[in-house]
């Protein structure tokens, strides 16, 4: 197993080098994938380059799943079997890392997802997204499978990641997260979850757009919806067959 460190980076200099340090310091390659950051930035990012720690520049801001998507391919080219996603704001608990590398290890076939643990910072519409979320997700997947389909605290098998991108649709922004979950989950890559907690600092910064997120999110949930109706009808004819 040969883990690449995936962080997609967009203006976040004050948090960057305290992630990308932690995360090396276990010993793992990091990739830094800027999404089109300003310009001060830039500096901040160039003096982390090192043995072991690379940074990608998208020249245009394309989302949180263009970056991520963008560093799974790169994960490729460079002889990598797994890649551990992590957000660049510094939320995750990253002292929870060998937790997930040696779920990985012992589930090297499975994704391993940190399980968000919420203490009284959480935003009270963070926690209100997520429940609907996980609703819509139990659906999909008419299981209760799925505990959290949002964190960005996880370690993807490369291979079906790969597949699932260039094979079905998958959102370029604050919908890739939950969609690619999704559609693994359907390819029978199912989730290993490790409660880890999250934090909410009081001057942390989100990239989140009330208005154009949500309607991105309630777009990805129509394809998934529509996706497992067309599953389970193939199922009920007889085109396939819908693995537990």
């Amino acid at each position: 197993m040969k883990t690449l460190v995936l962080i997609p980076h967009y203006n976040h200099p004050t948090t960057i080098a305290r992630v990308v340090q932690t995360m090396h310091g276990f010993g793992l390659d990091v990739l830094i994938v800027d999404d089109g950051s300003r310009e001060e930035c830039k500096p901040v990012l160039q003096a982390l380059i090192s043995d072991g720690i690379r940074v990608l520049y998208r020249p245009i801001n394309g989302g949180k799943g263009a970056a991520v998507k963008t560093g799974l391919k790169y994960a490729e080219e460079n002889g990598y079997s797994h890649v551990l996603q992590v957000d660049a704001d510094g939320q995750h608990h990253l002292d929870d890392t060998p937790k997930l590398l040696a779920a990985a290890e012992q589930n090297p076939e499975a994704v391993v997802c940190g399980w968000p643990q919420y203490g009284g910072d959480a935003p009270k519409a963070r926690l209100y997204g997520r429940k609907i979320t996980d609703f819509w997700n139990m659906l999909h997947t008419w299981s209760c499978d799925i505990k959290d389909g949002m964190c960005g605290f996880r370690l993807y098998p490369l291979a079906p990641a790969l597949s699932v991108v260039r094979e079905e649709t998958v959102g370029d922004r604050m919908d890739f997260d939950t969609e690619i979950l999704i559609r693994l989950y359907w390819r029978d890559v199912k989730p290993v979850w490790i409660k880890t907690p999250v934090q909410y600092a009081a001057d942390g910064v989100s990239h989140f757009n009330a208005f154009a997120d949500n309607v991105r999110i309630s777009k990805m949930h129509t394809r998934l919806f529509l996706g497992m109706l067309r599953r389970r009808v193939d199922a009920l004819f007889g085109k396939g067959r819908l693995k537990p």
